[in-house]
């Protein structure tokens, strides 16, 4: 398989699977609280969410969470999860 496949899939599963969604419209959901619980129990959810806060939103304020999770190879829930708990912590 060539890379450009490979980048086709990446982009049609990973990032064209909830693109469009905004991150308010996942916390409406029931389910957010038990992600939020999942994702607070990972190891390296607190170095993930430092680092982001860190390097990459200064760099990059306006990055998704799809485009997150795939940069730094971490599961779009904890993506997910990180530029909300970010985002409502600026607004504070």
């Amino acid at each position: 398989m060539d890379a450009s496949w490979y980048k086709y899939i990446r982009d049609a599963v990973i990032l064209g699977s909830v693109k469009g969604l905004s991150l308010e419209e996942y916390v409406d959901n029931p389910l957010w609280t038990i992600l939020v619980e999942t994702v607070h129990k990972m190891i390296m959810y607190p170095h993930h969410k430092a680092y982001v806060q860190r390097e990459i939103l200064l760099e990059h304020p306006e990055v998704s969470f799809q485009e997150l999770a795939v940069n730094l190879e971490i599961s779009r829930g904890e993506a997910l999860v990180i530029l909300y708990e970010l985002k409502k912590e600026k607004a504070e």
